[in-house]
């Protein structure tokens, strides 16, 4: 059974740093894409960051190209959001997401964390 495990959220100040991780079990990523998502009070889920089990390339939203980076962990089969310089407007729940599919004009992937809670404020 494939599982998505988040972790690293939490309360920060605007211009704060987080990094979240999503440890994976159940198989391996090798060749598929992984990504984060977030989705605000009231929105939709919105991609954020996708990656390639290889580490390249990567895809990032434009509002947070150049604070986020996304990396992926070999050893420890698991995904990471390194998030600089918070905003308010980055306050959402954040989702890890295995063999991701769709990102820009949809969201959909073939497996789901149960996300993780990050509250920017200011």
């Amino acid at each position: 059974q494939v599982q998505l495990v988040e972790s690293g959220g939490g309360l920060v100040q605007a211009g704060d740093s987080l990094r979240l991780s999503c440890a994976i079990s159940g198989r391996t990523f090798s060749t598929n894409l992984m990504g984060w998502f977030r989705q605000a009070p009231g929105k939709e889920r919105e991609f954020v960051a996708v990656i390639h089990w290889n580490g390249q390339p990567t895809w990032y939203t434009d509002s947070v190209r150049g604070r986020f980076t996304i990396s992926i962990d070999n050893a420890k089969n698991a995904v990471s959001l390194q998030m600089n310089s918070l905003k308010a407007e980055d306050t959402a729940i954040y989702y890890c997401a295995a063999e991701v599919r769709y990102w820009r004009t949809k969201t959909e992937a073939g497996y789901w964390g149960q996300g993780t809670q990050v509250t920017v404020s200011t």
